[in-house]
């Protein structure tokens, strides 16, 4: 009885409170914050990836480098970072908990503290987050991009137009919180796409395979 007790409260000790939906938080930022493009690109010898293309973190930037593996790697890791921060979130905290640490990833993705704030654009992270979170919205999202990828053959379109769906997709679901955090995550996906939005609008945005584009 006692060692039942002493579980019970240890473990209502860690998942409750604001204390702990703060670590866990801190722990989404810090899973977040990984720059796996980065780390690939320097143990493969090709230098820092912010210095190619872009200067983007993302997977988009990285296959600038030639590397289709370290590329696929980079966006593997990129969204398993989000997926694993939203379950080890909620096997201590429950859905509320993942969900904020599910937030947080994705803005350590954004702004990474050792990389002084200047990351990625959130999208493979953001779907890894959404997947974990809810599967039929991150599926229904990865579908949206893989439509609108084949059919405009514009990565960043892909990627706003998968976005903009998921709060739609969070609403059919029923899931409030759900929404809040779609809505979230689609703002800081369009927000760091801005410069893409202009050149979608300007009608210069580069096609898939063409020149400069610039998506994760």
């Amino acid at each position: 009885m006692i060692g039942r007790s002493g579980r019970f409260m240890k473990k209502a000790y860690m998942t409750d409170g604001p204390l702990s939906l703060l670590a866990l938080a801190a722990l989404g930022y810090l899973l977040g914050s990984i720059p796996f493009g980065l780390l690939l690109t320097k143990a493969a010898g090709l230098g820092d990836i912010r210095n190619v293309g872009s200067g983007n973190i993302g997977a988009t930037n990285v296959l600038r480098t030639g590397k289709k593996g370290l590329a696929a790697a980079t966006l593997l890791l990129d969204a398993l970072k989000g997926l694993v921060a939203v379950l080890v979130a909620r096997a201590m905290g429950g859905q509320p908990a993942a969900l904020v640490a599910g937030l947080f990833a994705v803005i350590g993705h954004l702004f990474p503290v050792w990389l002084g704030f200047k990351g990625g654009k959130g999208v493979a992270t953001g779907l890894g987050v959404l997947i974990a979170a809810s599967w039929p919205v991150g599926i229904g999202a990865c579908v949206a991009w893989l439509l609108v990828a084949k059919i405009g053959r514009f990565s960043s379109l892909a990627a706003l137009t998968a976005f903009a769906s998921t709060p739609i997709l969070a609403a059919l679901l029923g899931d409030l919180a759900l929404v809040e955090l779609t809505l979230v995550v689609a703002l800081l996906v369009f927000i760091r796409h801005h410069a893409n939005i202009r050149r979608l609008l300007a009608g210069t945005e580069p096609r898939i395979g063409q020149g400069k584009v610039e998506a994760t």
